[in-house]
Protein backbone atom coordinates (compact mmCIF):
# COMPACT_ATOMS: atom_id res chain seq x y z
CA UNK A 1 0.00 0.00 0.00
CA UNK A 2 1.53 3.18 -0.85
CA UNK A 3 0.66 6.42 0.99
CA UNK A 4 0.99 9.75 -0.73
CA UNK A 5 0.94 13.31 1.22
CA UNK A 6 -0.59 15.67 -1.30
CA UNK A 7 -2.10 18.96 -0.87
CA UNK A 8 -5.74 18.63 -1.29
CA UNK A 9 -5.80 22.07 -2.14
CA UNK A 10 -3.16 24.77 -4.08
CA UNK A 11 -1.01 27.18 -1.77
CA UNK A 12 -2.17 30.58 -1.95
CA UNK A 13 0.34 33.55 -0.66
CA UNK A 14 0.40 37.57 -0.57
CA UNK A 15 3.19 39.33 -0.94
CA UNK A 16 2.85 42.34 1.00
CA UNK A 17 5.31 45.14 -0.04
CA UNK A 18 7.15 48.12 2.17
CA UNK A 19 9.20 49.92 0.92
CA UNK A 20 12.55 50.51 2.65
CA UNK A 21 12.51 53.74 3.04
CA UNK A 22 8.78 53.77 4.96
CA UNK A 23 10.01 50.87 7.84
CA UNK A 24 12.32 53.02 10.07
CA UNK A 25 10.35 56.64 9.85
CA UNK A 26 7.65 55.66 12.54
CA UNK A 27 10.24 54.00 14.82
CA UNK A 28 12.59 57.03 14.80
CA UNK A 29 9.68 59.13 16.58
CA UNK A 30 10.01 60.83 20.08
CA UNK A 31 7.33 59.33 22.35
CA UNK A 32 7.08 59.80 26.32
CA UNK A 33 9.53 57.98 28.02
CA UNK A 34 8.67 56.16 31.55
CA UNK A 35 8.49 57.63 34.24
CA UNK A 36 7.81 61.39 32.94
CA UNK A 37 5.10 63.24 34.78
CA UNK A 38 2.20 64.46 33.43
CA UNK A 39 3.13 67.63 33.46
CA UNK A 40 6.12 66.69 31.26
CA UNK A 41 4.33 65.22 28.84
CA UNK A 42 1.64 68.28 28.40
CA UNK A 43 4.91 70.65 28.40
CA UNK A 44 6.65 68.94 25.67
CA UNK A 45 3.43 67.21 23.42
CA UNK A 46 1.43 69.27 24.32
CA UNK A 47 -2.64 68.95 25.08
CA UNK A 48 -3.65 65.25 24.30
CA UNK A 49 -6.27 64.75 21.32
CA UNK A 50 -8.46 62.53 23.96
CA UNK A 51 -7.94 61.32 27.27
CA UNK A 52 -9.60 58.75 29.33
CA UNK A 53 -9.63 58.01 32.41
CA UNK A 54 -8.61 57.24 35.41
CA UNK A 55 -9.82 53.47 36.17
CA UNK A 56 -9.21 51.20 38.20
CA UNK A 57 -6.37 50.35 41.12
CA UNK A 58 -3.74 51.53 40.55
CA UNK A 59 -5.39 54.33 38.57
CA UNK A 60 -4.43 54.16 34.76
CA UNK A 61 -5.31 56.74 32.25
CA UNK A 62 -4.87 57.03 28.02
CA UNK A 63 -3.78 60.32 26.43
CA UNK A 64 -4.35 59.97 23.14
CA UNK A 65 -2.33 62.53 20.47
CA UNK A 66 -2.37 61.80 16.91
CA UNK A 67 0.34 59.43 16.15
CA UNK A 68 1.10 57.34 19.57
CA UNK A 69 -0.91 56.67 23.16
CA UNK A 70 0.39 57.28 26.31
CA UNK A 71 -0.44 55.41 29.58
CA UNK A 72 -0.10 56.89 32.51
CA UNK A 73 -0.05 55.12 36.82
CA UNK A 74 -1.25 58.05 38.52
CA UNK A 75 0.87 61.11 37.56
CA UNK A 76 3.89 58.85 35.67
CA UNK A 77 4.11 57.10 32.07
CA UNK A 78 3.93 53.68 32.08
CA UNK A 79 4.17 52.81 28.20
CA UNK A 80 3.94 54.54 25.45
CA UNK A 81 2.36 53.24 21.71
CA UNK A 82 2.34 54.62 18.17
CA UNK A 83 -0.88 54.19 16.71
CA UNK A 84 -1.21 51.47 13.31
CA UNK A 85 -1.35 54.07 10.32
CA UNK A 86 -3.86 52.87 8.26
Amino acid sequence: MLLTLTPASGVLAEELRVPVGSQADRSQEKLPRTGLTQASVRASWGQPAKAEGPVGQPPISQWHYDNFVVYFENDRVIHSVLKHQR
